[in-house]
């Protein structure tokens, strides 16, 4: 199955540090900026729900946390998969900023924007495997542009 680095390993230990100083930040501070923040942090935190988890229902016997794929993975292009190759990364990154905005944390989206970053370098790595390893995902990602969000990025 390979070594821990191998396999991304280490980009899911930093994942999910990120994630705890999320939670950490949402707990200490928060301001509310009223309203109309609260309300775009939780369209935006539903949508990363839904995005998030339709990814992972998607994926079924595939889902892994580490971004090397799983052995034996099969090419999956239904679902989220149509519009984006890393909806599960696009949901945790919209979930945690509208988490964030709801909150009035700045913080908060400090973090969510640190999350998109090391989820961009995440998904670099995990393309080079998948493309090592998967038949067809080379196509699939010229066909497929976008990364995490549908329509934007």
């Amino acid at each position: 199955m390979g070594s821990f680095a191998d396999r991304g390993g280490w980009w899911v230990a930093a994942q999910g540090l990120l994630l705890v100083a999320s939670a950490t930040a949402w707990v200490l501070w928060g301001g509310g900026w009223g309203v109309v923040a609260v309300a775009a942090g939780l369209a935006l935190t539903v949508a990363g729900a839904v995005l998030a988890g339709s990814g992972m229902v998607t994926l079924g016997r595939n889902l892994s946390p580490y971004p090397a794929p799983v052995p034996h993975a099969a090419l999956v292009e239904r679902g989220p998969y149509r519009l984006v190759r890393h909806p599960i990364y696009g949901g945790l990154i919209l979930g945690t900023a509208g988490l964030s905005l709801t909150d009035g944390n700045w913080p908060g989206l400090v973090l969510a924007s640190g999350l998109a970053a090391l989820f961009w370098g995440k998904s670099r790595f995990e393309e080079r495997k998948l493309q090592a390893s998967v038949p067809g995902y080379a196509a699939y990602r010229r066909r497929v542009r976008r990364l995490f969000i549908p329509g934007l990025v």
